[in-house]
Order: C-alpha cells, then structure tokens, then sequence
C-alpha cells in the first residue's frame, strides 16, 4: 500500500472507518449505501483499509456479566528493574493468561497497567497467590477493583 494513502485517508475511508466501528456487522452493500459509494467500490476501500493496517480486527463484543465475568480488575505493576530484559520477561509472561485483558506499559507510579476480567473477588485473590505475584521481575502489584463501568471502548474519535 501506498505512504500517500496509510498517513492520508480520504472522506469515504474514514466514512467507512466510522461506519464499521459503529457497527462491524454492516454488510458491505449497507456500508456502501451508508458512504455512498459503488458495493465495489466499498469492497475495495475496505479491502485496503484491513491491508494498511487501519482495520486491525472485526470482533462482537460480548456482556462480561453474560459469561461470569462480572468482575473487572484493573491492576498496577512496579518491575524491580526497569531493563529491556525484566520487561520482556514480564510481557511473555503475561501474554498467555486468560483473564487478563490488557496490558500495557505505561510511564508514571507504575510499569505495567493490567485490565483483568474475573467472575468475582475470591477468583481474582486466587489469581493474585497464584499468578500474578509469581510473575518475573515484579516487586509491587496495587489492585483496583472497579464499582462501576461509566464508559468502556468508545469509538475512536476521528
């Protein structure tokens, strides 16, 4: 794909973009009618939009409380040192785990920020004995359990 077209989207790209993060279950006849272009025309713009990079994944999202994991956990993490190896060992580490959400190396009060989904807080204590304590490199874990969701995922604003 062309630089021009990865740093420059037009109109209808972003149109599309819109489009699909509102609503990624939009068939392409009705995201062509929506940005008003051809069906093929919509094909072939969404088809470069995937190839470029700007359309990582299309996914459901499903109600946590639907499949018992009510529980939403987000989870501060001090390494005991700050080297290309401590981190690359806590980021595989992490990457296997099942409840964990997100993870992200952030700058500030800690390394690591984790977003984990459980169904309750005896399964997250559980987890903490058992995993999270036992991950390389970590010298401080400060849990935050979440009272309320006000707003989670929104759309990109663009």
């Amino acid at each position: 794909m062309e630089e021009s077209f990865m740093n420059n989207l037009n109109r209808i790209d972003r149109n599309i973009l819109r489009h699909l993060q509102a609503d990624g279950r939009l068939t392409n006849a009705e995201l062509a009618s929506a940005v008003n272009v051809s069906p093929a025309t919509c094909h072939r713009r969404t088809q470069a939009l995937f190839d470029a990079g700007h359309i990582s994944k299309v996914m459901g999202h499903v109600n946590p409380a639907s499949v018992d994991l009510g529980t939403l956990v987000m989870v501060g993490v001090v390494l005991d040192r700050s080297t290309p190896e401590s981190f690359a060992a806590f980021e595989a580490a992490v990457d296997g785990m099942s409840e964990l959400l997100d993870c992200h190396l952030v700058a500030g009060d800690f390394d690591y920020l984790l977003k984990i989904r459980v169904k309750e807080m005896k399964d997250f204590n559980e987890m903490h004995t058992k995993m999270l304590i036992a991950l390389p490199g970590v010298r401080q874990i400060r849990t935050f359990f979440v009272l309320k969701e006000i707003k989670e995922n929104a759309p990109l604003a663009f």
